[in-house]
């Protein structure tokens, strides 16, 4: 990873983003506190008081959570450092994560599950702990997503060995949500792994605007790493659903997934224009189809983000520049057909057929009373259709820089405010080119374009498998056997002799490998090796993994001595499991917000039909509708029991508590 002191543009704006969450804990735990004291007292002076506290808190946290919506439009500093006349392109910041210490629950994991000495796996858990450490401050490039994919990837082997599905390990995972700014933790690995996914996505974004956009190649690399970032940010929507986080909710990402994929087709239509527009009519007729394309998926990027319940939570300047862009693209469009329709009068020597076909596929439907060859041979009909164009352009022009000065953010950003003013200028300096004596006149109304781009864009798979990694805990053995999920029993070691050079058993599988076809008359047998055994070391060597052919070559190079092998037996892995999850926010005692739905042996009266268990998160209204607060994240609801249970740190205050 970068270094993390570096006082680079972007690690200063990850830096402003560490402090503000931790100003968000802090507003939250105050608020936590006096909705508590709000619900327990009766006193209607102490009620007033908490009141008017609650409302202090609130309008700290709006204004915290502005301040954080600033650095999410502080879309300079990831741009290409190249002078540039483009709009801005918006990056995802990286979610912020706490320091975790991975090394007492594998080391006690390791001595009581896999009955080795967990002193021995220090070096293979600092390794783990580095790699998760430099994943926070990973470079902007292609280096530092792969590290990222090959923590993601390691946390599977680490899940199947460390992670059993039967209880919690107790380490604490604590994620910062991109856009609130609330932390979120939880002793479970799948949202150390989705943050991670978040975070690789939120990193391809950063390339995509760091690329050259006044290059080919350059464009060419920010649709690939835009493309990446969907693909991402998709995967992690259909892979986990239950994430309780705004910015990884299903809803959020799919309005993400939109938006990458719009920036996706911008880059589409600055590539194509690059080598620059000619004032020909063919040409103006493909940028007019994929400038229009543009328009389009930035206004469904719009409508995404102003649908419940996105809108509470993205950021309003990002909402505000999807309008702008779709706006000033739209007038683009309306200003290159108006181009063609003032500019370019059928000549004798053009292919009539030609031109009729490709200016009809620009329009849905005619104006009434209009051809699309009439207008092609008739001057007049023409320029009114041009000017009708030119008229919608500068509509649409002056909406975007109306929308732009109403938002401060936007409002800041000089480039953005360039080019919509440029691109105004050009459409009115077009306009006024024209005859306006029968503008009083002119009633026609110019038609909605039809978009088209000839390079689609779509979200790309993350193709993980091509990033090759070594599992670390690689010396415990092969995962199909030495995993948390499986059980066996402490490692037996067996003493025999070959009786004329026959071992009494056979061997078979792959790695470990399993006696089998015991003699139970054999030396092996009567000193305790069970069929189905798997020997995991011949003489003292380890052989876990090492197939039949290699054991078979090492019992047999110690000739006529005493051979001593280490067996281990897999034991019955049915064992009843309890479902609980230990959900809280702010790592506080008395703000936990637990989903405990606990052990139902014992408490539930069997002849009573047990209620019906609640989903791992509610993400419903009614929660939301009662808390209390400015910042609110999906409410964990606990699947109660009549029966009185025993109070603990862990104990739900409140079934309908808010998660943080």
């Amino acid at each position: 990873g970068c270094n993390p002191l570096a006082e680079t543009g972007r690690s200063k704006l990850q830096n402003q983003r560490a402090v503000l969450n931790q100003q968000i804990l802090k507003a939250v735990r105050l608020r936590a506190g006096a909705e508590n004291l709000l619900r327990a007292t009766t006193n209607n002076k102490v009620r007033e008081q908490v009141l008017l506290e609650l409302s202090f808190v609130n309008s700290d946290l709006q204004i915290l959570k502005e301040e954080l919506e600033g650095l999410n439009i502080s879309v300079e500093v990831y741009q290409n450092t190249e002078e540039t006349f483009s709009i801005p392109l918006v990056p995802l910041g990286l979610k912020e994560t706490k320091e975790v210490d991975f090394t007492v629950a594998l080391k006690d994991f390791i001595q009581e599950h896999y009955s080795e000495d967990g002193s021995e796996y220090e070096d293979e858990i600092a390794d783990l702990m580095d790699l998760r450490q430099a994943c926070r401050t990973p470079s902007r490039d292609e280096a530092g997503a792969e590290m990222l994919i090959s923590y993601f990837l390691q946390l599977g082997y680490v899940e199947n060995r460390f992670f059993p599905p039967t209880r919690h390990m107790g380490i604490l995972f604590t994620w910062y949500d991109s856009f609130t700014g609330v932390p979120v933790c939880q002793q479970n690995l799948l949202l150390e792994k989705a943050s991670i996914l978040f975070n690789i996505g939120a990193l391809y974004t950063q390339i995509g605007t760091r690329c050259n956009r006044q290059t080919k190649s350059g464009l060419e690399n920010a649709v690939d790493a835009f493309q990446r970032a969907a693909g991402v940010l998709s995967y992690l929507k259909e892979t986990f659903t239950h994430t309780p986080s705004y910015d990884m909710s299903p809803a959020m990402l799919n309005v993400l997934v939109k938006m990458m994929l719009a920036q996706a087709q911008e880059c589409v239509f600055e590539q194509i224009s690059l080598p620059g527009i000619r004032n020909e009519f063919f040409t103006l007729v493909k940028m007019t189809q994929e400038v229009a394309k543009v328009g389009e998926v930035y206004m469904m990027v719009n409508t995404a983000m102003n649908q419940e319940p996105v809108k509470e939570n993205i950021p309003y300047s990002w909402s505000k520049l999807a309008q702008i862009k779709s706006d000033h693209y739209k007038a683009l469009a309306h200003y290159f057909i108006a181009t063609i329709l003032c500019d370019h009068e059928l000549q004798s020597s053009d292919d009539e057929d030609q031109q009729e076909k490709a200016l009809s596929q620009l329009y849905d439907c005619m104006p009434e009373g209009l051809m699309v060859l009439t207008i092609l041979k008739d001057k007049g009909q023409r320029k009114q259709l041009g000017k009708a164009h030119l008229r919608k352009a500068i509509v649409y022009h002056e909406e975007a820089l109306r929308v732009c000065g109403l938002c401060k953010k936007l409002r800041n950003i000089d480039i953005l405010q360039e080019v919509l003013t440029a691109a105004h200028k050009r459409s009115l300096l077009k306009y006024a080119q024209q005859d306006k004596e029968d503008d009083f006149l002119s009633l026609i109304q110019a038609p909605d374009i039809l978009s088209k781009s000839e390079q689609k864009v779509e979200a790309v798979v993350p193709q993980f498998s091509k990033v090759k990694i070594k599992d670390f805990f690689h010396r415990l053995g092969p995962l199909s056997v030495f995993s948390a999920k499986q059980r066996w029993t402490a490692p037996r070691t067996i003493h025999f002799r070959c009786a004329a050079g026959e071992l009494g058993f056979s061997l078979k599988g792959g790695s470990p490998v399993q006696a089998y076809c015991l003699d139970p008359v054999c030396s092996a047998a009567l000193m305790g090796l069970k069929e189905g055994d798997y020997i995991v070391s011949v003489g003292g060597v380890d052989c876990k993994w090492l197939g039949v052919n290699e054991v078979l070559e090492k019992i047999k190079s110690l000739g006529e001595q005493p051979i001593e092998i280490e067996v281990i037996s897999c034991q019955d892995t049915t064992s009843s499991m309890h479902n609980k999850s230990a959900t809280y926010s702010v790592g506080m005692q008395k703000t936990y917000s637990l989903i405990c739905l606990a052990m139902e042996e014992d408490k539930i009266d069997r002849t009573k039909k047990a209620p019906p268990k609640l989903p791992f998160l509610s993400w419903g209204t009614k929660n939301r509708q009662k808390a209390a607060s400015t910042l609110c994240l999906p409410s964990a609801v606990a699947g109660s029991s009549p029966i009185k249970k025993k109070l603990s740190p862990f104990t739900l205050l409140n079934t309908e508590s808010s998660l943080y």
